[in-house]
């Protein structure tokens, strides 16, 4: 009975251990259910029959989908959803706009006001980027920072996120890209401080990095006409002076003309830097803590422009939950990036595999026809040679 008294002590500490472990486990599966109950769909959408997909070249295409009306105010929004541009985009929008509910979805163009922008922009080697575009006082204000975007044929998962304390982040495949301040990275609000307009800079600051050298002078054979008179030229034969006047030697471009002279440049050992003008608070800022809330949110809508249509828009999604909107794009966008990589690998093999055959079948012919010439060749010789020896 000791014996087994001191066996069930030793025992009891590593099953109580073994519970404790299990019911935090269970403590946090618990949570993280209840953290995604807890989120709010707005709107979600996926296209289980493989997305929306533009079909026509040169064309605006226009669509929305509407929900029922929200705020943000004091809450986090955040939208998300993918874009696939198989088609190799050369020009076109694969941005997102989302809308107040007084939208006539009908007329729906790109003079619509709208409270959002944002996604993927293409447009030559200059344009790619991705457009973060915020409405306020009716007015959009385009973020500063360059966030370029995805420019291959997969498919991508954009997600703006966009909190009550003004600041934002934007994810590409679910990793962030950018992040930063409203008010700091879109001009909203006029500037916090601005240069004081008592204060001018000193008469003697010397703020030139490079001067003109004293000591170079120009040289005397420097000034030469930049046109001189052609010497050479003929007065035309049929040239009347009664008619075109009297007849000029024409002016050329002079070979000596070596344009304005100036002086070389020499470091300024006078320079001083650029002056630091002293700053005040702008009487004309005001703060405002709401710049990032939007009032009857209730439409979300794909108003672009594309040159090369086939892009793909699938999975989306307007949440007040980071986490959830990330877990819904690991199970979508997540789900098929792997076997969607395969899937072309594989493709772009065959289709090489395609073109080494049709390479191979036109040198085959191009080999036969050349034979066939050679043997022709040698048949007409025979032939010439055998009626060359009957004349004979």
């Amino acid at each position: 009975m000791a014996a087994a008294l001191r066996g069930c002590g030793r025992a009891l500490p590593f099953i109580a251990v073994l519970k404790l472990l299990l019911l935090l486990l269970l403590l946090l599966l618990l949570g993280a259910a209840l953290g995604s109950a807890g989120a709010t769909v707005y709107f979600q959408e996926q296209f289980l029959d493989g997305g929306l997909q533009t079909t026509e070249n040169s064309k605006f295409y226009a669509i929305s989908s509407r929900f029922k009306p929200f705020s943000n105010k004091g809450k986090t929004l955040v939208i998300q959803y993918t874009v696939k541009h198989e088609q190799k985009i050369d020009c076109g929008g694969g941005y997102v706009k989302i809308f107040p509910s007084n939208l006539d979805q009908k007329k729906l163009s790109g003079d619509s006001h709208y409270y959002i922008m944002f996604g993927p922009d293409i447009c030559g080697s200059d344009t790619k980027k991705v457009h973060v575009i915020l409405n306020y006082k009716n007015k959009p204000h385009p973020i500063k920072k360059l966030i370029r975007c995805k420019v291959d044929g997969y498919t991508h998962l954009y997600t703006l996120i966009i909190r009550p304390d003004q600041t934002y982040k934007v994810k590409i495949d679910n990793e962030m890209v950018a992040s930063g301040n409203l008010e700091d990275d879109l001009d909203f609000l006029p500037p916090k401080k601005i240069n004081d307009p008592a204060v001018k800079k000193p008469v003697d600051w010397d703020d030139r990095i490079e001067i003109d050298d004293p000591n170079d002078v120009k040289p005397e054979d420097w000034d030469e006409p930049e046109y001189i008179m052609d010497m050479s030229a003929e007065k035309p034969a049929d040239w009347d002076d009664a008619v075109n006047g009297e007849w000029h030697y024409p002016r050329v471009k002079n070979p000596l003309y070596r344009g304005e002279w100036k002086p070389r440049q020499i470091d300024n050992p006078n320079y001083r830097g650029v002056w630091p003008h002293p700053q005040i608070d702008n009487p004309n800022y005001s703060p405002d803590y709401s710049i990032y809330s939007f009032e009857n949110i209730s439409v979300i809508g794909l108003d672009i422009w594309q040159v090369r249509a086939g892009t793909i828009f699938d999975n989306f999604l307007i949440t007040d939950d980071e986490e959830y909107a990330e877990d819904f794009g690991d199970e979508t966008w997540g789900e098929t990036k792997g076997p969607e990589k395969e899937m072309y690998i594989k493709q772009t093999e065959e289709e090489q595999a395609r073109e080494r055959a049709t390479e191979e079948k036109y040198f085959e012919q191009q080999f036969k026809k050349k034979l066939e010439r050679k043997t022709q060749s040698g048949r007409d010789r025979a032939e010439k040679n055998t009626d060359t020896k009957a004349e004979l």
